[in-house]
């Protein structure tokens, strides 16, 4: 597989605002009182900052109290925090706020006003402000989309697949028999019109793999490359002859030699076309996992799993990359008596953090018995992006719901590849 080597890929900026997206998603407002704005690449923020307050001066007219106060509330704290910006990020910006439930939830007017910024991973284009019962997540949503689609194509005389590689999903579309008779003659026929009536029928099969090539790559999914496969040399004549759409014959990026045609010749292309595909990030998850169990079971002693001992890698500066899957699905609740600053953590399931929380609190503090505290909880991927950080330790956050990420689980989804061996003596 060559050299083990990761893309600059920031997986823990994707995942968070992923994750981020889903949270305001499913967040509803009580009335038309949730604020999202858009600010495109090169926008003066001064134009925005003028817009809002003509927004809040409109406000003012709203018929109910609360859905009023919410939203001149919600465009003050959206005003507020572009201040602290002396121009518009690079790529541009993407606010929203608005009044949402407690934690636990609450009666109508107990909502605290929450406001999250997002810099988008593209260079924004959209100028957008909306006051509305939900928040508008669709563009940066589709921003998160992979643009570089590849399109694989495994053919054979006897049969024929299709598939496509995007961002961390490889998917198999279709796969069709060529119903060519094979290379040996029916009895009574002449070898030549045998031979004339095979051709007349692979010609027909290779216009119709050219047609629902076409309808795939070009029609349906515009696909930025093309890799043909499959045993012998029927995919080199289908090349050769051009059967393809000008467009796909010129975005051919390789030619892979394959035992397999159809939909398992997809999934074979794609076991041999990392090299080709090493911009693709389901091929760099691949090859961080493979590396991480190599070291696990050589038994190097520079492969680490379990909550626990990766966390205690990290602290110690002995991880050299975490490796964690985005559905671990965990936060840390942080309780910190505010006598004697003794902190107490634990590591939970996120559905379960309200009701240990609330436990939490209820009980003593282990060292003075005082009852007292201040808490938090965080998502358990920022608390180790956090460390990291302040450590130079590389984090790669890996799809859950690939081959690899599945082998990943079994570790209980977190593991780490180590600077050095700490049982060496």
């Amino acid at each position: 597989m060559g050299k083990f080597e990761v893309q600059n890929v920031d997986s823990v900026k994707m995942y968070k605002i992923r994750k981020t997206l889903e949270e305001l998603t499913q967040q509803s407002g009580r009335g038309t009182e949730l604020i999202t704005v858009y600010i495109p690449k090169g926008q003066q923020l001064h134009e925005v900052m003028t817009q809002l307050r003509e927004e809040q001066g409109t406000a003012d007219n709203i018929k109910s109290d609360l859905t009023r106060t919410h939203v001149v509330d919600s465009l003050s704290k959206v005003q507020q925090r572009l201040k602290l910006y002396k121009k518009t990020p690079e790529k541009g910006l993407v606010v929203f706020c608005g009044a949402l439930p407690r934690e636990g939830g609450g009666p109508p007017g107990s909502e605290v006003v929450k406001i999250y910024e997002i810099e988008p991973p593209k260079d924004l284009t959209t100028s957008l402000y909306r006051c509305d019962d939900h928040f508008h997540t669709d563009i940066l949503k589709d921003m998160l989309q992979d643009d570089n689609i590849i399109g694989l194509l495994a053919i054979d005389a006897k049969d024929a697949g299709w598939g496509l590689l995007h961002g961390d999903k490889l998917e198999v579309l279709k796969e069709t028999g060529s119903g060519v008779a094979g290379k040996h003659r029916q009895g009574g026929q002449s070898a030549k019109r045998f031979q004339k009536l095979r051709e007349m029928e692979l010609q027909y099969y290779f216009n119709r793999v050219a047609h629902i090539t076409r309808e795939y790559f070009i029609d349906i999914y515009k696909v930025k490359g093309l890799i043909v496969s499959g045993p012998g040399p029927t995919k080199e004549d289908f090349i050769k002859n051009e059967y393809l759409e000008y467009r796909l014959q010129n975005n051919i990026i390789a030619t892979i030699d394959a035992s397999y045609s159809g939909s398992e010749g997809i999934r074979e292309a794609f076991a041999k076309c990392s090299d080709i595909l090493s911009n693709f990030r389901m091929v760099e998850e691949k090859k961080i996992i493979e590396k991480l169990f190599q070291e696990i079971n050589t038994n190097s002693g520079l492969g680490s799993y379990g909550l626990k001992e990766v966390i205690e890698m990290l602290r110690n500066n002995i991880a050299a990359m975490v490796v964690i899957s985005d559905n671990i699905n965990m936060s840390r609740i942080e309780k910190k008596c505010k006598r004697c600053s003794h902190v107490e953590e634990e590591l939970i399931e996120q559905g379960k953090r309200i009701a240990r929380k609330t436990e939490m609190k209820s009980q003593k503090c282990s060292e003075c018995e005082a009852m007292d505290f201040e808490m938090t909880d965080q998502d358990l991927i920022d608390f180790i992006a956090l460390i990291a950080s302040q450590t130079g330790t590389k984090v790669e956050v890996v799809s859950g719901k690939t081959e690899h990420g599945v082998m990943l689980g079994s570790l209980g989804n977190i593991a780490a590849i180590l600077r050095y061996n700490p049982n060496r003596g």
